[in-house]
């Protein structure tokens, strides 16, 4: 394995300090030109650590990001998100035309404000998005313009509005990213088909094999840590692109092998409930009788 620098972010001043910047107009939040810094993403073996939430508009990116466990791509993106307190790192130097803007806020600038509670909402920020967003020149121009609202209020003379106004900027800033990567769900299938395969499979062979004997039904936080994203995120894509949600995905994969076993088997329905993961064999008839209008019996029958 190899060894990589950790370079840990406390605060905005650090990071400015580390790049050589002047200090920053506030000490909790900064928006900074890429254009104005040299090395604006660093070079190869490098880890990062920022106790700070940092959203990146970049142009001119070049190369692949680590983040967390996974590859982040970049290729036709440009927005990213990072929460505090998670790891990133550049595998490749990047060119040099590199251009757009980084937010950096900290979680003080937060408190005691409604964007502290809901922020967390905003799944991006998670490890559940393996892709930038990508905008079109309307969408990058709307949140250009709010982070120039942004650095225009913490510029002027800082009084007891200042930071009620940013954070409105701000929850601007991350609705319109929200209503834009619900747009990409749609616009870009093929990696979000991608992700729907692969959470088939794992659900497919999570039913058909001990693992739902040793482990019961499968839950949704556990098929989405198998696919490496957030559980809010997997619902979220799933219901945007199948209208279902992951729980109801899950129930029709139950309903749907318990119809081949009753069928073609002699398994009686408490053997049947059982290798479906069910505790008590009066669940599973619960809900094979909400999902189909029929008991497991009287279905079971209409077979003879």
């Amino acid at each position: 394995m190899r060894d990589q620098a950790i370079n840990r972010i406390k605060s905005v001043s650090e990071y400015h300090k580390l790049k050589g910047l002047s200090s920053p107009d506030h000490p909790l939040i900064s928006v900074i030109d890429f254009t104005t810094i040299k090395n604006a993403v660093d070079a190869k073996n490098t880890t990062f650590i920022f106790d700070l939430y940092a959203i990146a508009l970049k142009r001119g990116f070049k190369g692949k990001m680590r983040y967390g466990q996974q590859e982040y791509d970049f290729d036709e993106g440009v927005l990213s998100f990072i929460g505090p307190g998670q790891v990133f790192s550049f595998d490749v130097h990047l060119n040099t035309n590199l251009s757009g803007f980084l937010i950096l806020f900290h979680p003080d600038f937060l408190w005691n404000t409604e964007l502290a509670k809901t922020i967390k909402s905003f799944e991006f920020f998670n490890y559940s998005v393996n892709e930038a967003l990508f905008l079109s020149s309307k969408e990058e121009h709307t949140l250009k313009v709010i982070t120039e609202n942004i650095i225009t209020e913490y510029n002027s003379n800082i009084d007891e509005f200042s930071q009620h106004l940013i954070i409105n900027q701000l929850e601007s800033f991350l609705i319109y990213s929200d209503r834009f990567y619900h747009r990409q769900f749609l616009t870009r299938k093929k990696s979000s088909n991608i992700i729907i395969n692969q959470f088939e499979e794992v659900l497919d062979d999570y039913v058909n094999s001990n693992q739902i004997l040793e482990l019961g039904i499968p839950t949704v936080k556990f098929l989405s840590h198998s696919l490496n994203i957030s559980s809010n995120y997997l619902s979220r894509l799933l219901k945007t692109l199948t209208g279902k949600t992951t729980q109801q995905h899950i129930h029709e994969k139950l309903i749907d092998t318990a119809k081949i076993k009753l069928s073609t088997t002699n398994l009686s329905i408490g053997e049947i409930a059982m290798e479906l993961g069910f505790e008590h064999s009066q669940s599973f008839s619960k809900l094979f009788k909400a999902k189909t209008n029929f008991s497991p019996v009287e279905f079971r029958q209409s077979f003879v």
